[in-house]
């Protein structure tokens, strides 16, 4: 038994970061970048070791590049996560498992800590992999919780459900993570999107910039949780602002769109302590007439463009600040 299983990287349209505080967003998975996944059975259980889980350096200036940049944690420890979150999931709903085992061995060229979803690719992945090895049906509004669960009560990784929803769902989704529903069943309302009735997208990024997301969730959480006013009343625009480019797409209006869109990166601006550098990138698109936000919680934007002309502008303007700027592939 031979499994091959793909998740793509995600961008958050609008709406984040209200996706992990009972809000709303729209998203999309773009198939430019992605994370894929082998598994097949062997005697034993085994996680193979990809690039990310790097252990040799030619160096010790590489070694403390590696670690500047991305930390101390690789990929394996993600696909251990899902593993123990869908084995409980299995047992606690009285799901009997065929006894054998897998090796699994996974690579990802999803830029590395630019809030393109590389991790929660990873995971997706790995849960889409083990539903197929053992044969086990997984409703899809519930898929992306488990990957959830994995990363926060596993791992500690603050991060909300917008970016395992759309790598389970791909496409565009618009979601609602209504309060009374997430607290009852676990997962929110999604609805996807015709992707055709998107403008024209793009994405740029900083390769270098590598910022993780989970150190920025957390403190926004803290914040979230002690109820400060700014904070709840933050979420409930970038709330709306979702509903109304939700709205907008469905009754055809895509023109709305850079308006909300560069609307949702000065709400943040204003409310959170946005970097400089992650500024400067909202900024340099803005220059060359495009809208702009974060697609993560930094080192990347997405935004709208007019046409080719402004296309290119936006192309080398960003790379004068070492940014790559591409179209999005979306899935259909």
């Amino acid at each position: 038994m031979l499994i091959h299983t793909s998740s793509y990287a995600r961008a958050g349209l609008i709406g984040n970061p209200s996706d992990g505080y009972f809000g709303k967003t729209v998203s999309f998975a773009f198939a430019n970048f992605r994370a894929d996944l082998t598994m097949y059975e062997t005697p034993e259980l085994g996680f193979v070791p990809a690039d990310v889980d790097d252990a040799c350096f030619v160096s010790p200036e590489e070694l403390l590049r590696e670690i500047q940049l991305f930390g101390y944690y690789g990929g394996i420890r993600l696909l251990k996560a899902v593993t123990k979150v869908f084995l409980h999931h299995c047992r606690e709903h009285g799901v009997s498992l065929p006894r054998r085992n897998f090796t699994v061995q996974y690579k990802s060229d999803i830029p590395r800590l630019v809030g393109l979803a590389g991790s929660s690719a990873i995971c997706t992945a790995m849960l889409k992999a083990l539903m197929r090895f053992y044969e086990v049906g997984i409703p899809e509004e519930d898929a992306p919780t488990l990957c959830l669960k994995a990363e926060r009560e596993e791992l500690g990784i603050q991060c909300g459900l917008q970016d395992r929803v759309i790598q389970m769902y791909e496409g565009v989704v618009f979601m609602d993570f209504d309060r009374g529903t997430v607290e009852k069943t676990g997962h929110g309302h999604y609805e996807r999107i015709e992707p055709g009735l998107l403008p024209n997208l793009y994405i740029s990024y900083d390769p270098m910039r590598a910022e993780v997301s989970g150190v920025y969730h957390q403190k926004l959480r803290v914040l979230f949780e002690e109820k400060k006013p700014d904070i709840l009343a933050a979420m409930g625009e970038f709330a709306d602002l979702a509903q109304q480019a939700r709205d907008a797409l469905v009754n055809q209006r895509p023109d709305k769109l850079p308006a909300l869109i560069d609307a949702n990166f000065d709400l943040r601006d204003r409310i959170f302590n946005v970097s400089e550098a992650n500024r400067r990138m909202v900024q340099t698109a803005r220059q060359a007439g495009c809208s702009a936000k974060f697609a993560g919680s930094g080192g990347a934007i997405v935004g709208t463009y007019e046409d080719e002309s402004q296309y290119k502008t936006l192309v080398k303007t960003m790379s004068v600040i070492n940014c790559t700027t591409i179209k999005p592939a979306l899935q259909r």
